[in-house]
């Protein structure tokens, strides 16, 4: 008796089923309630693995949704999607149980044929395959998923999906994480028990919505960078912050609708009162969010008081009293910078002195209003301080250096460009103090000359960049730095010295 095959179909068709439609638009996933899965196998295919895949009801988003239609596709691993040119067109015939070798029948002599070398890449064990593709962007992931079966398998292994990074500014990111956060919470549903990182900087198609959706499924969620993304108000961040305790890292910069960072206040009434009206987020930056006042920068201080890195470059309205709010509730800041907030004088850093030797990194530029006087506040108490960004403020004087080398002998980063007051002397205390100097700019200090430059050579040979542009140096003091600190990157003005 003969065993008849049940089904014959070429691996080019097979392809294209388990591809499913990978030229979908942005449009028709947005019209479309369900996301596209997988074609499923023929019915008279008795194989456990085809019943398994006819199981799912989600499958892979769309890489439309994630990446312009425009762009290429994965091409050799790098992100184009290429034709299967090494099995195109061979024949495979499938049996519910293998044939007698006696039998000859033509179309079991057909399966019998020797295929063609399996590509190099599928001879790769799962857990090669799953690192290779731990280093592909979110976009490439979901086109990686859409190969074949096996890759389909392997690109959605929750491993993978720690962090979803999505990059573009035609990117309907509102879709695109709907759809993603659905797929991930497949197994676990109405979470995403895995992701802790969403990355969605520059995205500018962005709202409300996509942030609602990053809340209500993302309950593990340690960092989110919504940069630059302009049309998010400070509902959907409130709605994030209370939504994902965890949350430590949040860059909001360039947001200029985002004026405060609170709890909501169904989620402050829930509370219990061990637990207070605190959010955990230690990182965070407000660059460019120029509408925050002082009264949102004392909501953001009591309800993030483990604060330890603030930025609020830019935030133009903020004066001396948002600081003294600051220091009240956020005593463990390490790093804060407050450049070209021009209301910003000597009674703001004479508050942030009280931080003392917490305080490592201080950024102070632009800020016109500081002189000596608030130097000397931070110095006498942050005695720890690493890094001071002082460019553009013009009231510091040598006094203001003195002290600050005498005091913060660990510095290792000074900028002081563009403060025209400061002279050879303040570099000779400088040098003489702070040995450990790495990094020093001074940029368009019209008092600076090569003695200057000279000594602080002589003193700091672990220089390693050194900002003299628009100074009159000559090239004999260039050469001498270049000889004593032969790892100094010397940025200048001077032809005359290469």
């Amino acid at each position: 008796m003969l065993y008849k095959p049940e089904l014959i179909y070429s691996r080019s068709n097979l392809s294209q089923t388990l591809e499913g439609k990978g030229s979908s638009s942005i449009s028709s996933d947005v019209s479309s309630s369900t996301d596209h899965t997988p074609t499923q196998a023929q019915k008279n295919v008795a194989t456990s693995e085809d019943s398994d895949l006819s199981m799912r009801t989600l499958s892979t988003p769309s890489p439309a949704l994630i990446c312009p239609p425009n762009l290429p596709g994965f091409q050799n691993g790098k992100g184009s999607s290429t034709s299967s040119s090494s099995i195109t067109g061979e024949t495979v015939a499938m049996v519910h149980s293998p044939p007698p070798t006696r039998l000859t029948h033509p179309l079991i002599r057909l399966a019998s044929r020797p295929q063609k070398e399996q590509a190099s890449i599928e001879r790769l064990p799962d857990h090669s395959m799953v690192q290779i593709f731990s280093f592909l962007p979110t976009n490439q992931l979901c086109r990686c998923a859409r190969v074949c079966r096996r890759w389909y398998n392997l690109a959605w292994d929750p491993r993978l999906w720690r962090t979803i990074r999505l990059t573009g500014e035609t990117i309907n990111v509102d879709r695109a994480l709907k759809v993603l956060t659905r797929r991930l919470c497949q197994d676990t549903p109405n979470v995403c028990l895995m992701l802790e990182t969403v990355t969605v900087s520059g995205c500018r198609r962005l709202t409300d919505r996509g942030l609602y959706t990053i809340a209500q499924c993302c309950p593990e969620l340690r960092r989110l960078e919504v940069s630059g993304c302009y049309n998010i108000s400070n509902e959907a961040v409130f709605d994030v912050v209370s939504l994902c305790p965890n949350l430590e890292h949040l860059d909001v910069s360039g947001c200029s609708k985002v004026t405060c960072i609170s709890l909501t206040r169904e989620a402050s009434i829930k509370l219990s009162p061990l637990h207070g009206k605190q959010i955990s987020i230690r990182y965070l930056d407000m660059t460019d969010c120029f509408v925050l006042e002082d009264e949102g920068l004392h909501t953001i201080a009591a309800h993030c008081t483990q604060l330890t890195h603030l930025y609020l470059r830019r935030c133009v309205r903020l004066t001396d009293e948002g600081l003294r709010y600051l220091m009240i509730y956020c005593t463990s800041i390490k790093e804060l910078s407050v450049s070209d907030c021009r209301f910003v004088s000597d009674f703001g850093l004479r508050e942030i002195a009280k931080l003392e030797s917490r305080l490592r990194y201080l950024s102070i530029a632009h800020c016109g209003r500081v002189t000596d006087v608030g130097i000397r506040y931070v110095a006498k108490y942050c005695s720890k301080l690493r890094y001071l960004n002082a460019r553009g403020c013009e009231g510091i004087t040598d006094h203001g250096v003195e002290y600050l080398a005498k005091n913060c002998t660990k510095l290792k980063s000074l900028d002081i460009g563009k403060c025209p007051l400061v002279s050879d002397t303040g570099l000779e205390c400088l040098a003489l103090n702070c040995f450990n100097l790495k990094r020093l700019s001074l940029k368009s200090c019209e008092s600076i000359t090569g003695q200057g430059l000279q000594i602080v050579a002589a003193n700091c040979f672990d220089l390693q960049m050194l900002n003299v542009q628009d100074c009159e140096v000559s090239v004999e003091a260039l050469r001498f730095v270049k000889r004593h600190c032969k790892r100094c990157v010397i940025e200048h003005t001077n032809p005359a010295f290469f």
